[in-house]
Formats: structure tokens, C-alpha cells, sequence
């Protein structure tokens, strides 16, 4: 489809930018990903997120399975399928054991998969059913903190607040480390208030909105904040470019991007005890001229529409659009915003005619990633 090949193509473009501006010589590390098949339908392919490494000069990051179809019982055969592609990969995987605190002995499946090379611990609250009060977790945060692996644990959407039950599971183990994930959005003034400052406890980048991160970098210290890009669910180029340009936008120097980008995860990885927050980065308030404030906006409206596979039958693409057309002084960025979402707009009218639903999520996701890239723009235009 030629709409699909100018949408790969535009997307391509920004693989230069990047590499522009990056710090020379930056490692990039990548604290989340997953590799399977998700009863949702998402599927995590380790040679595509290998190539995506390769293309964008990542070096290694954490992995773990998806929600599995197979994920009984405790998730067992999944776990081995994340160490196998590990073991296959050379290192530049990093396993982790996914638990069902549900399931039959989640701590001896935690032990096993330990003792067979897995780096760390991840939680998933909201697809395990489990509550932060759940009696399980203390032996698991107690497992973590004797064998000196981290726990990832999901703190994005769908979760009640949960800050108050995790930072009493964090004081009675001070010696664990812990990720939490999505920047907490779930419960981000909860969380920073209490763990903001904790040394040991990161807050992973895997967002969608760049005003999420903005917030984090003011609340929570530099040595206290992973990238991550949450593949397959996060894509590239849009998940490096929203983290380097908020983080630029916050203030971050150089010596902190570095941190942010590998340093921190890396001392995680080794074992290695957490640096000594400093003072967060950024400042409580935020100002752009009102035309990037308004395709903001809209493209915040559109995005669900294009989750679900709904028409645009708001018109919001088309008032994006309009918005880009206005006299503000910034038309290089607004022209750049504005090809993204020509584009966008024609991938999305194509889809109703599209048979093949193979093809229609395919088709559905270069335009939501052709959005991303236009939002992150809007919001960080001038950095």
C-alpha cells in the first residue's frame, strides 16, 4: 500500500534525528520490554525487537513474557521461552520471571527461574488480579531483596492507588530494588511523594503522553529514572524521541541523559547499590505557544479512537490539522507536525475498506505511531 510505504518512510526520517541529538556515544538501554503473545493480540517477536536494538543502537535491555495464553499454570512455560530467547540472544536480553501471585507456588516458579539465569521480577497487578495487600507479595519482595534482583512492577492504567501499600512493602525491605513502571502514572503523586528520594526505586519512561514525563522528572531525581520503551506496545522512533526531548525539555545535562538512557539500569543490572538521589529536574509549570496546546488536544482525543478502531467521526485529525495552518512563528515544527498527520489521516480513511484484519492492525498502528511522533512534537516544540 503506497500510504503505508510514505508513513514508514516519514518515520524513518527521525532515526537521523535522533542520532543528532543524542549525547555522542550514549549507551541506550531498554528497562522494558516483552517478547510472546498476549491474550490481547499483541505479540512481541525477539528478532523484530533484536533488529529494533540493532537499528537504534540499543545495547541490551530487560525482558519477560507477555499475559500469555499458556500462562498456566504460574506461567511456567513462558518463563522458559523468556530465557531461551535470552540464552539465544547473547546477553543482550536480560530475563526476567513473570509471577502470578494466583497461581501454584509463585515464589518456587521466582526460584526456579533464578536459579536458571533470570535478572529479575516482574508484577503485573492489573492482568494477575491482585491486590498491593495481597499477603504473597511480601515473600516475593523478600525473595528479591535476598537474592539481589529487582522487581518491575506495573504502575500504568487500570490500577487503583497503590503508592501507600508499595512503600510499605519498599521500608520493610530496604535493600530491594524496585521499577516501577509507566512513570507510575496509575498513582504518580502518590508514588513520588512517598518513594521520590528512595534510593533503589526507579520510575521506568514507558509512556504515551509527553506531559506524563514532564511531571515525573519534577517529582523524582534523575538517578531514580530508567528508559524504557514497553515493546511491543511502544514503538520506535517515538518511545527514544519522547523520553531525549522531555528529558532536554526538563533540563536534563548530558551526564544525566546518560544516566537516564543506560547508567542507572546498568548499575541495576550489576548488582550494583543505588546512587543517592539528588534534586529532581524540571520545573511545576509549563508553557507553549497555544498552537501546539491545541493539537495536543486533539491528538489526545484521537489516539483512543485509534485504539479501538473507531472512524474519526469527530473530525479530530482534521482539527489538528487546521491547527497546524495558523501564523505563530513556528513553521518549521507545525509543517513537520502537519506531514505526520497527512499521513496519519490517510492510513486512517483506508482502514474501513481493508479485508484482512492482519492488515488493518498493521495499517492501525502506522498511523497511531505517525500520531505519537506529531504529539511528541506539539509538546516539545523548541528543544
Amino acid at each position: 500500500m503506497e500510504v503505508l510505504a510514505r508513513a514508514r518512510a516519514l518515520l524513518d526520517a527521525y532515526d537521523e534525528e535522533l542520532r543528532r541529538d543524542l549525547p555522542d556515544g550514549i549507551d541506550l538501554f531498554d528497562s522494558h520490554t516483552h517478547l510472546g503473545n498476549d491474550i490481547d493480540g499483541m505479540q512481541g517477536r525477539p528478532e523484530e525487537l533484536l533488529g529494533l536494538f540493532d537499528r537504534y543502537g540499543i545495547s541490551a535491555g530487560f525482558v519477560f513474557c507477555l499475559d500469555e495464553h499458556d500462562r498456566e499454570p504460574a506461567f511456567r512455560a513462558a518463563n522458559d521461552r523468556t530465557l531461551a530467547h535470552a540464552h539465544e540472544a547473547g546477553g543482550r536480553l536480560v530475563p526476567f520471571v513473570r509471577l502470578d501471585l494466583a497461581g501454584p507456588e509463585p515464589i518456587g516458579e521466582a526460584e526456579r527461574c533464578i536459579d536458571l539465569g533470570a535478572r529479575g521480577i516482574k508484577l503485573h497487578p492489573r492482568a494477575q488480579k491482585f491486590m498491593l495487600t495481597d499477603e504473597l507479595l511480601a515473600p516475593v519482595f523478600a525473595l528479591a531483596e535476598a537474592r539481589n534482583v529487582p522487581i518491575l512492577i506495573h504502575g500504568g492504567r487500570g490500577l487503583p492507588p497503590i503508592a501507600d501499600d508499595l512503600a510499605r512493602l519498599v521500608e520493610r525491605y530496604p535493600d530491594g530494588q524496585l521499577i516501577v513502571a509507566h512513570a507510575g502514572i496509575a498513582d504518580m503523586a502518590g508514588l513520588a511523594g512517598h518513594l521520590g528520594g528512595k534510593a533503589g526505586v526507579f520510575f521506568d519512561t514507558s509512556v504515551w503522553s509527553p506531559l506524563d514525563l514532564l511531571d515525573l522528572y519534577r517529582l523524582v531525581a534523575p538517578e531514580q529514572v530508567v528508559y524504557a520503551s514497553d515493546y511491543p506496545y511502544g514503538s520506535q522512533p517515538s518511545s527514544l524521541l519522547l523520553t531525549l526531548r522531555t528529558a532536554k525539555l526538563a533540563g536534563y545535562s548530558d551526564e544525566q541523559l546518560r544516566a537516564l538512557f543506560a547508567g542507572n539500569a546498568r548499575r541495576i543490572l550489576a548488582g550494583e547499590a543505588a546512587l543517592e538521589p539528588t534534586r529532581p529536574v524540571g520545573d511545576d509549570s509549563f508553557a507553549q505557544p497555544l498552537t501546539f496546546a491545541r493539537i495536543h488536544q486533539y491528538l489526545s482525543m484521537a489516539t483512543p479512537m485509534l485504539w479501538t478502531r473507531q472512524p474519526d467521526t469527530i473530525g479530530v485529525l482534521g482539527l489538528a490539522l487546521n491547527a497546524t495552518e495558523e501564523r505563530n512563528g513556528h513553521r518549521t515544527e507545525t509543517e513537520q507536525i502537519r506531514e505526520l498527520l497527512l499521513a496519519a489521516r490517510d492510513l486512517w480513511r483506508a482502514m474501513p475498506d481493508l479485508d484482512d484484519d492482519a492488515e488493518v492492525i498493521q495499517t492501525g498502528r502506522a498511523a497511531f505511531r505517525l500520531i505519537h511522533v506529531a504529539d511528541i512534537l506539539a509538546v516539545t516544540a523548541g528543544t
